[in-house]
């Protein structure tokens, strides 16, 4: 299946589609049944607050096909701001195809235009080979480091 993909910073537009794809992400990475009304907020929220991060989107033919999130950590080692490559989601029928490729491309050019970013980084499920494969592909190197955090319920 050949498709024209286009890769873009996403709008309030895309919200929808965005939200959507972090709930089928949540269920078929850790079968967690996400919250629509949280995810729903969380996407516009981020979406009115760019200092934290943006979207970008991938589509075919019109129709949203992929997304993925870029939240900002400054590091003080470094006096500049890690992206930070979250919620990657590409639809069923558009994998294996180099949309994921495309979008990480388009983020190392934004990137590399700020003066300010130091470097991206990503974190990936311990089981998920594919996708680990598919960053060092691209050039990625797995750190030392291990991910700790402490949850807390404000439900």
């Amino acid at each position: 299946m050949s498709h024209t993909i286009t890769v873009r910073k996403a709008n309030v537009n895309d919200a929808v589609d965005i939200a959507e794809f972090n709930l089928a992400m949540a269920w078929e990475t850790e079968e967690k049944k996400l919250n629509e009304e949280t995810i729903h907020a969380g996407v516009k929220s981020l979406m009115d607050k760019t200092e934290y991060g943006f979207y970008i989107v991938a589509e075919s033919d019109g129709e949203t096909v992929a997304s993925l999130m870029i939240t900002k950590e400054w590091s003080d080692w470094r006096n500049g701001l890690f992206w930070w490559i979250q919620s990657v989601y590409v639809k069923p029928d558009f994998r294996r195809q180099g949309i994921y490729r495309k979008m990480y491309e388009t983020v190392l050019k934004l990137a590399v235009n700020q003066p300010d970013v130091c470097g991206c980084r990503l974190y990936v499920e311990k089981e998920n080979i594919p996708a680990q494969k598919t960053y060092e592909a691209l050039g990625m190197s797995e750190t030392n480091y291990k991910m700790y955090e402490e949850m807390f319920d404000k439900t």
